[in-house]
């Protein structure tokens, strides 16, 4: 049975138990050169889940942070969450102190499980957040709790079957610099899930190599759990290395990665980035708000389709996307939308645009949150009704493909002009004498 043939009642909770009870003993995750088989992965998600339970309390509802680099145990605290029901929230590494306060302030987690680069920050939250239990992932600590120590004997735990249990807290600080917990639950995750299917093709013959960020919901939710969701295999890297980056692909014989528009530049100006095999690779996925079309040709000069995908955090993040058949031909485009999920453009003052009419974009679907953690004002700045509200302009054509010209806060007004300052910053790349771009709008008293 197909990803795409199971019902809305198959929770996440269950999903590396599936894969290993009909599958056998394939790998699941690669990293730093163990291979990770699926049984194993189970059993180990199974441990966690119990000494979650038997050692901090996590139930129904219940918080835990995550501050690290990609590491496989980040997706076993995912499904050993998922199985009580709790809720994790992987914190951006990169945010300083007082964001991290913010956050955790915000979300009231019971405890973090915390890489040793960032347990010195960690005991200076502890001085003004309360954290109950600090869970030290691969080092001691006084006053910390190892991971090791609540990895017990496997229980049998009667998973929590609601689909629409929350089991992700994504922070998101969008256009107002405010960070805010964009709310998804195991239903989200398992409808994106299919989306990426579809747009990937995903099988569980596919070897997916995870470079971006498992805090965003690009690096864990576009490739990673949906590979994960058909038996495919996951090799994780802890962080982006453009030097070991291209290697890894011709290594591992990477079907899938994913590149940001930063990545594919290093990649491309990197002096192997000709010369190094490329071929297992079926397809590259990027996106970003506006992709310049000059790294998706230098991809494309060698034969590999770049595929756009379109989302927010708030979207789980796949809500429009090209297909690989597609890449070739609609250069620049962000696709179709999502197999499960809506969209529409409306102008300023909410009414649906026509064809080639710039307007902002809305999503509708079973991937997008339920709204922000504990934030009503804000769920009703994001929502029209039931469509969310995106912040970005764009414009679909003839045939309903979209295309992204700029966040709605970056439009530049000339009279009774639009001026969308990617489109502008897309030409002027292009010229030979041209390597870095910004386009912004400039006050006139005119």
């Amino acid at each position: 049975m197909t990803l795409k043939e199971e019902t809305l009642s198959w929770p996440i909770a269950t999903w590396i138990h599936r894969r290993a009870e009909c599958l056998g003993n394939p790998t699941a995750i690669v990293f730093e050169g163990e291979a990770i088989s699926y049984a194993d992965f189970a059993d180990r998600i199974d441990r966690l889940a119990q000494g979650l339970k038997d050692h901090i309390g996590i139930g129904v509802g219940d918080r835990i942070a995550y501050l690290g680099h990609n590491h496989p145990d980040f997706l076993t605290l995912l499904f050993a969450a998922a199985q009580l029901g709790g809720i994790v929230i992987p914190l951006n590494w990169r945010l300083a102190l007082p964001e991290h306060e913010a956050i955790l302030a915000d979300c009231t987690p019971m405890a973090m499980l915390v890489q040793e680069p960032f347990a010195d920050k960690v005991d200076a939250l502890s001085k003004s957040t309360v954290l109950p239990r600090k869970i030290a992932l691969g080092f001691e600590r006084r006053g910390w709790c190892p991971l090791i120590d609540l990895l017990g004997e496997r229980a049998q735990l009667n998973p929590i079957d609601e689909a629409d249990q929350p089991v992700l807290i994504v922070y998101t600080s969008g256009t107002t610099g405010i960070a805010k917990g964009a709310v998804l639950t195991q239903s989200a995750l398992y409808w994106n899930a299919v989306n990426s299917v579809d747009m990937h093709t995903l099988g569980r013959e596919d070897r997916i190599l995870t470079m971006l960020p498992m805090f965003h919901v690009g690096g864990l939710n576009i490739q990673t759990l949906p590979a994960l969701a058909v038996g495919a295999e996951v090799c994780l890297e802890a962080r982006f290395d453009p030097d070991s980056a291209l290697q890894l692909i011709a290594r591992t014989k990477s079907t899938h990665t994913i590149l940001v528009p930063t990545m594919m530049k290093a990649l491309i100006d990197h002096p192997d980035f000709e010369s190094v095999d490329l071929s297992s690779l079926r397809q590259i996925t990027t996106g970003s708000s506006v992709v310049p079309s000059t790294l998706i040709q230098a991809f494309h000069h060698r034969g590999i389709p770049i595929t756009q995908v379109y989302g927010t955090t708030e979207t789980a993040p796949i809500a429009v996307y090209q297909r690989r058949e597609d890449a070739f031909r609609t250069i620049g485009s962000a696709g179709k939308v999502a197999r499960h999920g809506e969209i529409r453009l409306v102008d300023d003052d909410g009414v649906v645009v026509g064809p080639d009419i710039p307007g902002h974009i809305q999503i509708r679907g079973p991937q997008v949150m339920t709204g922000y953690w504990r934030n009503p004002s804000a769920d009703d700045d994001a929502f029209d009704g039931d469509w969310f509200r995106t912040g970005d302009i764009g414009r679909l054509d003839n045939d309903a493909n979209l295309q992204i010209e700029a966040r709605a806060d970056d439009l530049i007004k000339s009279g009774s002009e639009r001026i969308y300052p990617a489109e502008i910053e897309d030409i002027l790349r292009n010229a030979d004498e041209v390597d870095e771009v910004v386009v912004v709008g400039k006050t006139d008293p005119t």
